[in-house]
């Protein structure tokens, strides 16, 4: 049984003394490889997980001059070599490979050479593995998602806790351009005080969850055992589970607008979900389905929208939407409202009080968007072009990397990981018991009143 450490006996050093951890120390007196590397060495990373999300980013890493890819997992053999085949076109050493089944990904922990690791894989794996990751001593970093119940939030938050080693959650939306020009604006007071937010993950996504693999990308009706890529785990969690089951685009840049964990909290939620139609009429409409494609009988549990009320310590209301069942454009549906202004995404509108030429009227928000550009999109837009999502795929992994060679906590902590991802569980929870509230635990065990925003400053 793994010997747990105490995290009042660690070491401290000066290098570490502002960066919110310890320095770890594990059983044969050695710091963990990310501690020991030298300012200038290039990061050692592996990654695990190489679909079309783990391979953008690997690009991504590629693109650096100050990180060196040495290890990828992946249980797909093709992915696997088409990675392994970018790294060595990209000029870097062979890295070593893992895929011979599902925990193979912990002999790649074993390998002294690498700082860090970055998880790209299916929803279920991001947390095991990211603990399994801190635990070994490597900088985890891990894609987003929502979590499956309240006990692997605690298991994550209890790895960095008792091993001081982070974890970034790479909520690439938080560094939107949009987002964080608004995120200026908030700080500097332009809206006033923070009453009312929303935003949500709204994204007609059914041709992702049926695909064969065989036919053109969205042409197919297939999900699990006969499915391919997202389609062989994603549809599948629409089949068992009804709540919000991807929430943290929507949630983080409101987190971050109303200061959660660093002063503010979630403090409860309330769920409810519509009727379930539209993955049905998609199998039944489609030209590869129809009534008597065996999918048509599958009975989906999630509603088509989901909507979450979010009730924070300050005293802001938040509503989140998840809506990736029925034909409709892409939206996150941002809203953020204060005492003294508005702004609405949908509409690229806003408006501000005693700043806005016409009172009661929507004004164009580009305007203000291009005036309070944040400073790190001013500094980082060439590096930036190029990069997936509009750009925010580099200044996620731009912080990954830095907080890495730096040895410092990631803006987007393990706190944050925690109370985002349980969301879901609580939806579901809320969802099953008739939209009854459900109370948010306190990952960061009281810190959250005496820390400081610290994302984009």
């Amino acid at each position: 049984m793994e010997k747990k450490i105490n995290r009042r006996n660690f070491i401290s050093t000066s290098a570490l003394a502002g960066a919110g951890f310890s320095l770890p120390i594990s059983a044969s007196g050695e710091a963990p490889s990310f501690l020991q590397r030298k300012d200038d060495r290039k990061v050692n990373i592996g990654v695990i997980g190489l679909g079309e999300r783990g391979t953008g980013l690997t690009d991504l890493l590629l693109r650096r001059d100050d990180c060196n890819v040495v290890a990828l997992c992946d249980i797909h053999a093709p992915s696997l070599k088409r990675a392994k085949d970018k790294v060595i076109k990209a000029g870097q050493k062979v890295p070593k490979t893992f895929g011979d089944g599902e925990e193979a990904f912990r002999q790649m922990l074993e390998l002294s050479e690498v700082d860090a690791v970055l998880i790209a894989t299916p929803w279920t794996w991001h947390i095991p593995m990211a603990v399994a990751a801190m635990r070994a001593g490597k900088f985890a970093a891990t894609e987003v998602c929502g979590a499956t119940d309240i006990q692997e939030c605690w298991d994550l938050v209890n790895a960095y806790e008792e091993t001081g080693v982070p974890c970034m959650f790479l909520e690439n939306v938080c560094y939107r351009r949009d987002v964080m020009a608004i995120l200026n604006m908030v700080r500097k007071g332009m809206f006033g005080e923070m009453i009312h937010l929303e935003g949500g993950y709204q994204h007609d996504l059914r041709h992702v969850k049926f695909n064969d693999g065989k036919t053109p990308y969205g042409s197919g009706v297939e999900f699990g055992e006969t499915g391919f890529s997202e389609s062989k785990w994603r549809t599948n969690h629409s089949v068992f589970r009804d709540g919000d089951l991807y929430p943290t685009h929507g949630i983080g840049p409101v987190a971050m607008y109303t200061n959660i964990n660093r002063g503010n909290r979630f403090m409860h939620l309330t769920s409810t979900s519509s009727k379930a139609r539209g993955l049905h009429n998609y199998v039944v409409d489609h030209p590869n389905g129809g009534k008597d494609h065996p999918n048509a009988s599958v009975e989906f549990k999630l509603g088509d929208v989901t909507t979450t009320v979010i009730k924070t310590f300050k005293g802001e209301s938040i509503i989140l939407s998840h809506d990736t069942n029925l034909p409709r454009p892409y939206s996150l549906g941002f809203r953020v409202q204060g005492s003294k202004g508005i702004w609405m995404a949908v509409n690229k509108s806003l408006y501000l009080e005693g700043e806005s030429s016409n009172p009661h009227r929507w004004e164009d928000a580009r305007p203000y968007l291009e005036k309070y550009d944040h400073p790190l999109w001013k500094k980082f837009e060439s590096q930036a072009a190029g990069a997936g999502h509009g750009g925010m795929d580099f200044f996620v992994i731009n912080d990954f990397v830095e907080s890495v060679k730096n040895k410092k906590n990631p803006p987007i902590d393990v706190y944050d990981a925690a109370s985002w991802m349980a969301i879901t569980c609580l939806s579901e929870q809320s969802i099953a018991t008739g939209s009854q509230p459900m109370n948010f635990p306190d990952f960061t065990r009281g810190k959250w009143m005496k820390r400081k925003p610290d994302f984009a400053m």
